[in-house]
């Protein structure tokens, strides 16, 4: 650890104590050229998590980025800023509970799709057309039916098969 007075390297600890639910450390530490005291903390890193995408590049996951992904799905629908947020932090939750730091994208755009089929149905579609990659208008007749049907079984009543 550099002193923050003199720069030098050589410092040794004083003092250490947990702080909260030992989830920091609050060291006291001497610096040995100056004899200057300084306190450091030091915390684990929550949740570093990095992105396996379809081309096997790999990139930090950035909830801000996801954030706006959703936002695009959502344009112009009635949904509040609160449950967007929510669904960021059930998805980052999900992600961050497989238990490893390598997560393949098609894990986040399943995640993201159960969270917006029951928030919104139009934002699901649109999300799933886009990460589904929809070649034609078939694709997308298939996952409205995949859609009605599930929206049906919720409910408990029989599909509509009228509008085939």
């Amino acid at each position: 650890m550099r002193c923050p007075y003199c720069q030098s390297q050589e410092t040794r600890v004083v003092d250490s104590r947990d702080i909260g639910s030992g989830e920091s450390i609050r060291r006291r530490r001497e610096c040995i050229a100056c004899t200057r005291r300084f306190t450091t903390y030091e915390r684990v890193e929550s949740g570093s998590l990095v992105i396996v995408k379809r081309d096997g590049r790999r990139q930090e996951f950035d909830p801000r980025k996801l954030r706006d992904k959703i936002r695009i799905a959502l344009t112009k629908r009635a949904v509040a800023q609160e449950d967007i947020d929510r669904v960021v932090a059930n998805v980052e939750g999900e992600l961050l509970s497989l238990g490893t730091v390598e997560v393949p994208s098609t894990a986040i755009g399943e995640a993201v799709l159960r969270e917006l089929k029951q928030l919104d149905e139009v934002a699901y579609i649109r999300f799933a057309s886009v990460y589904r990659q929809f070649a034609d208008v078939d694709d997308l007749r298939r996952e409205l039916d995949t859609l009605a049907d599930s929206i049906s079984q919720r409910v408990g009543k029989e599909p509509d098969n009228s509008a085939s």
